[in-house]
């Protein structure tokens, strides 16, 4: 099925309002992390989730604290919108002893088992596998798994393996595919065949295709999703169409892209699709930019306080010589 609903945000005006946040501050952490990177103080690499906020925090928006998530390298995005320490997670990507884990994790490692992240993971698809465990220990809790994962994965051996595995033992498994057109600098239609949910299709797994620029239409299909799995009915597979705004890791500058593709794009930004409904329908403009105003002030502090946090002690790494 393909899902075009347009619910309404002005009858929850402060959900979506705290969404709007959760997601400008999205964005702000990554232009924050990339030029801390380019200033060289955030070590290894980094892929920015800028251009796909609405996807993490819509689905985030479903779960509840029995839920469990494994995300992709591309993880900062999903750990803010689980609610992830933002402090804690920055000083992690400066690789400082305040880290979310002790500085030792950097940029594509991040796991905080009490924000329900069971880790964001740097093998394409392995984010598949850990959900489907996680699926298989939650099946009598009444919690649901969530796996994110890009359209490049969707031709990796862990997708049907796991989809069918998920499937026999009908386990409350959600596996989101976050098709932002690109496997690193490949286009979508040069690698891959046929439509992406019907390879969930024919396992007999109900699937969808969504706007995933469109923060309300994700929250609604992770509704529809997470109901779905919890009750018993099995997993549930949800193509999320999504773009990234930047390059796929550190400095590509994205040269690969069609000219004008870009600028189409960001004419759907996910920020500005929201504020605009939110503005029509529910919140007034000051509202707004007093929220942007908070982020960007927390923002800095944040900066401030990560560039004066200590690194982790030497003797910590010692431990893993043997």
């Amino acid at each position: 099925m393909t899902s075009s609903a347009q619910p309404t945000v002005a009858g929850e005006p402060d959900r979506y309002l705290a969404l709007y946040r959760t997601m400008v501050l999205i964005r702000g952490f990554e232009d924050l992390v990339q030029s801390l990177f380019l200033r060289g103080e955030v070590y290894g690499t980094t892929h920015l989730y800028s251009g796909q906020e609405a996807v993490a925090v819509g689905f985030a928006s479903a779960l509840d604290e029995r839920d469990r998530v494994a995300a992709t390298y591309r993880g900062h995005g999903h750990a803010l919108a689980l609610g992830v320490d933002p402090q804690k997670l920055f000083d992690e990507m400066l690789g400082r002893a305040s880290g979310i884990n002790g500085g030792l994790a950097g940029s594509m490692n991040v796991t905080s088992p009490r924000d329900r992240l069971i880790g964001c993971f740097g093998i394409v698809g392995g984010s598949i596998a850990a959900a489907t465990g996680a699926a298989l220990a939650l099946r009598r809790t009444g919690g649901v798994a969530v796996a994110y994962f890009g359209d490049g994965a969707m031709n990796q051996g862990y997708f049907f393996e796991c989809l069918n595995f998920a499937k026999v033992l009908e386990l409350p498994l959600v596996l989101v595919c976050e098709n932002n057109g690109y496997g690193e600098y490949t286009a979508f239609e040069a690698v891959t065949a046929g439509r992406l949910r019907a390879r969930a299709e024919v396992m007999e797994v109900p699937a969808e295709t969504i706007d995933g620029m469109s923060v309300w239409t994700v929250r609604e299909a992770a509704l529809r999703a997470v109901a779905h799995a919890r009750s018993g009915g099995g997993p549930f597979f949800v193509e999320a169409i999504t773009y990234r705004f930047v390059g796929h890791s550190r400095s590509d500058p994205g040269a690969y892209r069609p000219e004008g593709e870009l600028e189409r794009w960001r004419e759907r930004d996910p920020l500005r699709l929201l504020r605009a409904r939110l503005e029509a329908e529910a919140v007034d403009a000051a509202t707004l930019d007093d929220v942007e105003a908070s982020v960007a002030a927390e923002l800095a502090e944040m900066e401030q306080r990560g560039l004066a946090a200590p690194f982790p002690e030497p003797r910590r790494f010692a431990e893993f010589k043997s």
